[in-house]
Formats: C-alpha cells, sequence, structure tokens
C-alpha cells in the first residue's frame, strides 16, 4: 500500500484506527483500506451505526453553539479526531469569532492532519497526547499558550468515554481536568450506552468486533453518565438521549429517538 505525504512513517497502515474509522464514516477522505473495512464491517453487523455517528457529531454542533451562546470562548476538545466540515473552531466562530481552540488526540495521523489544516490559524492549536493523563495535557504548552484558565474553558469529551473502561477510571479523568478548571467552566459529552433490555440489533457482535479489532468499548446506563457531571450542574434537560439534547426542531427528530443507543449532557461548573 503506497504511503500518503499526510501519513506520518510510525503510522501502521494494515491496522484501523478509531480516528481514522470515524472519519470515513462522517465522509472524510484521511483513511485507509483497514479503516474502511473495519467500519464496513460494524456498520453491517449494526445497520443504525452510522446514524447514530452522525447524531454524534450533530450533538458535538449544537453543544458548541450552546457553549458559545452562554459565552464561552475557549474550547478543549479531547479525542478530537481528524478535523472535519463543521468542526468546533468554525461552529464557535459563527457565534464569537474570537473563540480560541485545542485539539487533543493520540492519533499521529489525526494530529498530523490538523496540525497541516489550521497551522495558519493563530486561535486554534492541535496537541498529541493522551487525554487519560489531565496534567499532561493543561501543562502542555499548546494550552498553556492558547488557553487561560483563570477564565471559563468548555472541555469537550464527545465519542470519547466510550473507549475508556471503568478500569481506567474515566469519573477520575474527569475529574483531573474539572478540579483545573474556574467556577463558570463546562462540561460537554456523549457515550454509547442503553438502558437494561433497550440494546439494538447486532448491539453486543459490534463491541465484540471493536473489542478484537481496535479498542473495547464500554456502554453505559443513563444514571452512570449522569455521575460523570460530578461538580457541574447539568444544563436542562440533563442528561437525554443524544438527539433529545437540544434538538435544532422537534419535527426532524426520528420516532424512536427515545431509545437513541448514547446519552449526552452540558454542565457548569459550580462556585
Amino acid at each position: 500500500m503506497a504511503r500518503p505525504d499526510w501519513a506520518p512513517n510510525e503510522i501502521d497502515l494494515e491496522r484501523p484506527s478509531i480516528a481514522r474509522v470515524y472519519d470515513y464514516w462522517l465522509g472524510g477522505a484521511h483513511n485507509f483500506a483497514a479503516d474502511r473495512a473495519l467500519a464496513n464491517q460494524a456498520v453491517g453487523i449494526m445497520p443504525s451505526l452510522k446514524s447514530a455517528i452522525m447524531t454524534n457529531r450533530a450533538f458535538l454542533r449544537r453543544a458548541v453553539r450552546f457553549l458559545a451562546g452562554a459565552g464561552v470562548r475557549q474550547f478543549l476538545d479531547l479525542g478530537s479526531g481528524i478535523p472535519t466540515v463543521g468542526n468546533v473552531h468554525e461552529v464557535a466562530r459563527q457565534a464569537a469569532p474570537e473563540s480560541r481552540v485545542v485539539y487533543v488526540d493520540l492519533d499521529p495521523v489525526a494530529v498530523a492532519h490538523s496540525r497541516a489544516l489550521l497551522s495558519g490559524d493563530p486561535l486554534v492549536t492541535v496537541l498529541q497526547a493522551d487525554i487519560r493523563h489531565p496534567a499532561d495535557v493543561l501543562d502542555s504548552p499548546e494550552v498553556r499558550d492558547q488557553l487561560n484558565l483563570d477564565e471559563p474553558v468548555a472541555v469537550l469529551m464527545v465519542a470519547l468515554l466510550h473507549f475508556v473502561p471503568d478500569s481506567e477510571n474515566p469519573a477520575g479523568i474527569i475529574a483531573g481536568y474539572r478540579d483545573r478548571m474556574v467556577p463558570g467552566s463546562y462540561l460537554a459529552l456523549s457515550q454509547l450506552g442503553t438502558e437494561p433490555g433497550e440494546e439494538p440489533e447486532g448491539w453486543q457482535r459490534y463491541r465484540d468486533l471493536y473489542a478484537a479489532s481496535v479498542t473495547p468499548l464500554s456502554s453505559r446506563h443513563r444514571i452512570e453518565v449522569e455521575a460523570f457531571f460530578d461538580g457541574y450542574e447539568l444544563v436542562e434537560p440533563g442528561v437525554a438521549r443524544m438527539p433529545l439534547w437540544h434538538p435544532e426542531s422537534p419535527d426532524d427528530l426520528e420516532p424512536d429517538a427515545d431509545r437513541f443507543p448514547g446519552f449526552a449532557g452540558v454542565g457548569r461548573l459550580r462556585s
């Protein structure tokens, strides 16, 4: 397989990546045959999956618009993946052109492409780091130079925490970021999950495929997602099915939106 000039030499082209699988589902061009094969296999197992990914992306846009409207001008996007149309900085600047963004991802392709795409933008920085180590992220030159942690910051964890198993203490990771933020900061997150007995067709087979090919998926119930907002005051309607969190138009919702296999919420850090 020929290596494109945007792919770092250390990338294994035969091993799928979460960021590049998402890029393929979102219509991007920065993915390889192994990523596309896994993505297509997953959709074959769980036909509703691509729609779920697009719904997750739509939540990101709605959350950023809400946060910008609430006065937030600094965004820390953890597990940001590969930039596509409608990314955080583009959405935020529709309301506030002065918005600053730091994108953080561990995948070298996502980081390399993000840096190439955004290199001329002084209000956007890309950091390659492991989000499971909050101090390393927050004390990095990239974050220190772009964001002022003495002012409110919106921490985004969208389509991220289902890749963090309970054994790696996701609540502790969230707390590591929360405890460095000032009151009035926000947390926005989404998480794949269902309530007991609601699993869609192919749900377990899809999780088994990811566990074997990339990384295990941790599905969580609503009450578990609500617990991630410890220290935050949830914005109405609280933790909701992803399509039901501030929908652009209730008329556009699918009939089964109240059974969507994923939850989302936004919380404001208390004083």
